[in-house]
């Protein structure tokens, strides 16, 4: 096969500027100002099956290349596609999460067109009865909310991969990976609700958490489980009418969304304030120079050319399979955020950090339920274990400390049994092992020390050891008070307790 010419950009040089110039060169940021943007998602994201759409082969990414493939989606003639119902329902959920209508009844289509790693010549999708519609998710543009409107999710199968680059001949050939082709698809379609490039960046960002915590998708855009293209117009502040709109491709990170949208707002502007007009065509994005350019034309788009898929039947939903879905859609980011500072009393940055996963959300709340103080268990799980993990480069699924068992380790400290300070070291010590904090405790004699008598001897015996910080004491200089404590605290090899300490010291000083 030929080489294609179209090059398959990477991520760019590391450390490099974006963008690498000033697309607004030669122009004041009064234009700008003049027009609002209009953008408009398209979504494809891989749902987390273990099979293919329409067949049995595997989903599994980094196999040898053609290995998982079989005739049905090789596309051979007399192979027939069976409905994956795990995929089915993956959909359903992602449709109810984004408020979506499910259809009762939706068809499938076969979408015409040849590329080389379209084995069939026709991708199975769903065109005028797809599988949800009318949704919105919810983002906050000024503190306020805003919604963005969701016109359809459907489902599809995936095509296969063409390698561009990355072999010894690519300058002659195109390599063509099938392993790909049939993997399940849902494409989200959004409304032309979004004014700039950071509500595009955040509806993103919503929308990849909500379909984690689904367990929908991986959302692991370096493995291309989630896609995304954008329609960009632009028109002057006020007009009802929208502009001209170019599609751009190859927007493979939630950072080069924002740079594509950014530098294509200000094409577009540039084209208008100098008296041209913006031709509707689909770009791609240039991650190494931060452009859009040219892939197709208006003239060139392609005609589908939709028609019924002969050999599926329609997908009915009934209602009570409809209701059993909905009934294991699981809590959401946005009211799990709410109801953590509602019932928990956390901050808005708190709440925020600890839904940031479903992951998290549920080892939090296991945490906060043995701790009995929900605020304390927050800052461990925010601060002494997220950062245990990253050093260690670990998930907090890989965590080694249980959150039962963190949980046990706040509530020591709750109950006055162990210091902050000696809770820091249990920790230390539960990360590498793995161990109860109660039996670490135990075993080390690290139970704090709030005996009256057992204290008093410390006490006594740092004052004669002090007697110039004692006599500044009496004489006015109270702030040595916080020295003295610090002293019986290292006598005590931080097992004291210092509010009895402080009790015991102010009693004798008097």
């Amino acid at each position: 096969m030929n080489a294609d010419k179209t090059k398959s950009y990477g991520s760019g040089p590391s450390g490099q500027d974006w963008p690498p110039h000033n697309i607004m060169e030669g122009m004041s940021s009064e234009p700008i100002a003049k027009y609002e943007p209009v953008i408009g998602l398209e979504v494809h994201v891989q749902l987390a099956t273990a099979t293919k759409i329409f067949c049995g082969c595997p989903t599994s990414f980094g196999a040898q290349p053609n290995s998982n493939v079989c005739p049905v989606c090789l596309g051979l003639p007399g192979a027939l596609p069976v409905l994956n119902g795990a995929a089915v329902e993956l959909a359903i959920q992602a449709a109810l999460a984004l408020n979506c209508c499910v259809r009762p009844v939706s068809r499938f289509a076969r979408k015409n067109y040849f590329y080389p790693d379209l084995p069939k010549g026709y991708q199975i999708s769903q065109y005028e009865e797809p599988l949800a519609e009318h949704g919105w998710v919810e983002i906050s543009v000024d503190a306020a909310p805003k919604r963005i409107g969701v016109t359809r999710v459907h489902m599809e199968d995936d095509a296969g991969k063409s390698i561009h680059d990355g072999f010894r001949d690519s300058d002659r050939y195109t390599y063509v990976d099938l392993n790909r082709s049939g993997t399940p698809l849902i494409e989200i379609v959004t409304e032309p609700d979004m004014r700039g490039s950071q509500e595009a960046y955040d509806f993103l960002t919503g929308l990849k958490q909500t379909l984690e915590f689904l367990n929908v998708s991986t959302c692991d855009m370096e493995k291309g489980h989630l896609r995304c293209d954008a329609n960009v117009s632009v028109r002057l502040k006020g007009a009802a009418e929208f502009g001209t709109k170019a599609e751009v491709k190859n927007l493979n990170s939630f950072r080069f969304l924002k740079l594509a949208l950014d530098h294509e707002i200000a094409r577009q502007v540039r084209i208008l304030e100098s008296g041209g007009a913006v031709e509707q065509e689909t770009r791609l994005f240039n991650p190494e120079t931060g452009e859009t350019a040219t892939m197709r034309s208006k003239e060139h788009a392609h005609d589908y050319r939709y028609f019924p898929e002969p050999d599926l039947a329609p997908l009915r939903i009934a209602d009570a399979w409809l209701d059993e879905i909905r009934s294991r859609v699981p809590e959401l980011p946005a009211p799990k955020r709410a109801r953590f500072m509602e019932s928990y009393g956390l901050s808005h940055y708190d709440a925020d950090v600890l839904t940031a996963s479903r992951a998290i959300a549920e080892y939090y709340e296991r945490v906060a339920a043995t701790a009995g103080d929900p605020k304390a268990a927050a800052n461990w799980v925010m601060g002494d274990l997220m950062g245990a993990l990253n050093a260690a480069g670990r998930e907090i699924a890989e965590s080694p400390v249980a959150p039962e068992n963190l949980g046990a380790l706040v509530a020591l400290i709750g109950k006055g049994e162990i210091s902050g300070k000696i809770a820091k070291e249990v920790f230390v010590k539960m990360f590498a092992s793995g161990e109860a904090a109660a039996a670490i405790v135990e075993r080390e004699g690290l139970k704090q020390i709030s005996d009256t008598g057992a204290l008093e001897q410390i006490v006594d015996q740092v004052l004669e050891q002090n007697a110039k910080q004692v006599e500044q004491y009496k004489s006015g200089k109270t702030t040595v008070l916080g020295y003295l404590v610090g002293q019986v605290m290292k006598a005590s090899r931080g097992q004291a307790n210092p509010g009895v300490v402080n009790e015991l010291l102010k009693r004798k000083l008097c």
